[in-house]
């Protein structure tokens, strides 16, 4: 029932006379606007947050900033959004977490496909399997030998309980069978500092977070967990290459309260797709690793509503719970 009810809001479903609807969207924005990230700063839904926000700030005349409310893998930030008023003067930065924890988080204040209307896709991007320099492994089948000779004694860093991060990493435990201790921690960023100093030796994390450390030599990376190369780090395998079907991605896009105008989501829609179509951003969008995945609000709710479907699967089977 969630799905359809989402995929309508992404329809935009009017609740307002043409006339008045208008009127609001041409005053739009009225003040600053927030957009909520749900995980730390430093992560990768705060850099791309902060681009796109610079953008809109320019392309709207008025600022968009950004507020990191991290918490439940995102839930807070996602709360706050849906019951804020539906003016467009609060949006949330979402991600594939959202996704995922709509089939975990079953006693949250709202429900993600029913209460958060979809506004415009942004990118979408690999993760990369990385451990820390000290680890012994250099390979997949490394790392799976040495796990499977040290049960329970490798610690796998997450950004939380339902991130794609956690999730990447339990679908890889269930195809390789090794036993891990999963460690989740407030946003990629924290995790990544801990895995940096040994407190976790592997993440399977977003590149958007890890390329820089990759390319300065801090993190070694093994694979990537998409199930075609990436062209950012074209060097580097897929994880299918040795678990064949393993495939998992990160998406960002942003979304809005319930209800929201629909001439204000067409707005916003406009100004980031003309934003992904800017070689500038492309650029930056690219050198994170990421692919743009443009289109309209119904497009994004389409893609975000299966990509939700997806998850639920593989929540269920590997039995992720909240710690």
């Amino acid at each position: 029932m969630h799905r359809r009810l989402f995929l309508q809001l992404a329809a935009g479903a009017a609740a307002l006379p043409a006339a008045a609807r208008g009127a609001r969207a041409q005053a739009y924005p009225s003040r600053p606007v927030r957009v909520i990230v749900g995980l730390a700063a430093g992560g990768g839904q705060d850099i791309v947050a902060r681009l796109m926000g610079q953008w809109l700030s320019e392309r709207l005349n008025r600022q968009f900033i950004v507020e990191n409310r991290p918490g439940a893998s995102g839930n807070l930030a996602l709360e706050a959004v849906a019951s804020a008023p539906p003016d467009g003067h609060t949006l949330a930065l979402l991600g594939v977490n959202n996704a995922i924890n709509a089939s975990i988080y079953s006693k949250a204040g709202f429900a993600f496909l029913r209460d958060i209307a979809p506004v415009a896709g942004i990118m979408r991007v690999p993760l990369v399997m990385v451990v820390n320099q000290a680890f012994p492994a250099r390979t997949v089948p490394e790392f799976i030998a040495y796990a499977k000779a040290n049960p329970g004694k490798i610690n796998m860093g997450s950004g939380g309980v339902g991130t794609s991060i956690h999730v990447s990493g339990e679908l890889f435990k269930l195809m390789a069978g090794v036993d891990m201790l999963h460690v989740p921690f407030r946003g990629g960023a924290p995790a990544l500092t801990a895995l940096m100093g040994g407190q976790v030796q592997v993440m399977f994390d977003t590149m958007t977070e890890s390329i820089e450390l990759i390319r300065a030599g801090t993190l070694r990376p093994l694979a990537v967990t998409t199930a075609t190369r990436s062209q950012a780090l074209p060097d580097l395998p897929t994880i299918g290459d040795y678990l064949p079907g393993y495939e998992s991605s990160a998406w960002y896009g942003l979304g809005a309260p319930r209800n929201t105008e629909p001439e204000i989501v067409d707005t916003l829609n406009r100004e980031i797709n003309a934003g992904l179509a800017d070689p500038r951003i492309k650029a930056k969008l690219a050198d994170l690793g990421g692919t743009v995945i443009a289109g309209s609000p119904a497009e994004f709710g389409h893609y975000v509503a299966d990509d939700a479907a997806k998850w639920a699967k593989v929540v269920k089977f590997a039995d992720v719970k909240t710690e």
